[in-house]
């Protein structure tokens, strides 16, 4: 098993304690396979961002294997071993929008979700999922809400407050979304990314644009993947 890392990899594991050579591990030993692989991983998302980005390149990564060995496990043994690898690697096998409960094994697709546009922003600063939960623990807070009727949308981060006590710079970046025309703002998983949601890629591009975000402020304009 190897593993090649580039892009945006700085603070990513290049040994065995990444979740893609995991993922590939968990499979290759529930599937009963003796085989080599090689896996080379583009980073596109900064670590530690609240973006899921090791559980999406884990997702991958049995996607990859399923299709190379489609007899080698069940649709229900691949969800169960994505399970025991994270709790948003299940949701990652198929990822479109949908209503995830439990504790990322209940999948309910949502075939009539609106379309819309994210303008994702993260003020350059890394924030341990396990710091946050404990600010959490220690100190629980009301959530916010960030509310758009029209797109159906009631957005709560319950770890939103303790995840701007631990990095402050999350406000002034909360309100610059908002300048920009955002119609809600929330907090990607533990942070420190943002979201701001616009109608379209377009408007989200504009507002990018309009901000004018200086290093090391990282934004980029992402569309919902497509319901169904």
């Amino acid at each position: 098993m190897t593993l090649a890392l580039g892009g945006a990899a700085a603070g990513v594991p290049a040994d065995a304690t990444n979740l893609v050579v995991r993922a590939a591990i968990a499979f290759l030993s529930e599937a009963g396979l003796a085989r080599a692989v090689r896996i080379f991983l583009t980073k596109s998302i900064p670590a530690a961002a609240g973006l899921g980005g090791g559980s999406s390149d884990a997702g991958a990564v049995l996607r990859a294997l399923a299709a190379s060995f489609p007899d080698a496990l069940t649709a229900p043994a691949l969800a169960q071993l994505a399970l025991r690898l994270g709790a948003d690697v299940p949701y990652f096998l198929a990822p479109r929008p949908a209503r995830v409960s439990g504790i990322g094994e209940r999948i309910q697709p949502l075939p009539d979700f609106a379309p819309f546009a994210c303008l994702l922003a993260n003020p350059g600063v890394p924030l341990s999922t396990a710091a946050v939960f404990a600010a959490f623990d220690a100190r629980p807070a009301p959530s916010p809400r960030a509310l758009d009727p029209e797109l159906g949308l009631d957005l709560a981060n319950d770890l939103e407050p303790a995840a701007e006590r631990l990095c402050p710079a999350i406000a002034p970046l909360r309100e610059r979304l908002r300048a920009q025309g955002a119609r809600a703002v929330g907090l990607s998983g533990s942070g420190p990314t943002l979201f701001g949601i616009f109608p379209d890629a377009a408007a989200a591009a504009r507002a990018r644009a309009r901000a004018d975000f200086a290093p090391p402020v990282w934004a980029r304009v992402a569309e919902a993947p497509k319901a169904g």
